[in-house]
């Protein structure tokens, strides 16, 4: 990848901890940052401005044809693992990590983080302004729709909505085949 001709967009790691694969399509204003952690992506990465891939302590692992929309998020402090042909719309954000909130005694900010890696299978499909919190494990085939606050994982090709997210069909069944969940 040639880093010269991206002057537009703001780097903010060692170009070792960063890989990308063939024919990305990188809009202005992507922000990668690494601190002790990777960014893998392979071919064919679509991105649309402000989006924000911060590995932190942990690592970003993108498949291949994968389109990360306007002004999407994500922080991959206990790990991120993206599947082939994932579609991310805008303004969704990917947090593998949790603040501790338990002792009242002590500021929120003092208190231990909890890192849960998050799996994204392939072929799915996150709405608009969706929230995937740690330790999700979103199953091949899925839609997550828009506004949606995922916590947990899924059945393959099934369709949740909501906050909390709750499963509402199955993708290829008649809604009275689909048992939710």
């Amino acid at each position: 990848m040639n880093f010269g001709r991206l002057v537009k967009l703001r780097w903010l790691f060692s170009r070792r901890s960063v890989t990308i694969g063939r024919k990305p399509k990188l809009k202005n204003w992507l922000r990668l940052r690494v601190r002790n952690g990777s960014v893998v992506a392979g071919d064919r990465l679509s991105t649309r401005c402000g989006v924000i891939l911060d590995a932190q302590t942990g690592h970003i692992r993108i498949g291949s044809d994968v389109s990360i929309n306007d002004y999407s998020i994500l922080l991959g402090h206990g790990g991120i693992e993206i599947g082939d042909n994932v579609r991310i719309a805008a303004h969704v954000v990917i947090s593998s990590f949790e603040h501790g909130f338990d002792d009242p005694s002590m500021p929120i900010r003092l208190q231990p983080l909890t890192k849960k890696k998050i799996v994204i299978g392939d072929d799915v499909w996150i709405g608009a302004g969706a929230k995937i919190l740690a330790g999700s494990q979103i199953a091949p085939g899925c839609v997550i729709g828009a506004n949606s606050v995922l916590k947990g994982a899924t059945v393959p090709f099934g369709v949740y909505v909501g906050s909390p997210a709750r499963l509402i069909k199955v993708r290829g069944k008649s809604p009275d085949e689909t048992t939710p969940a």
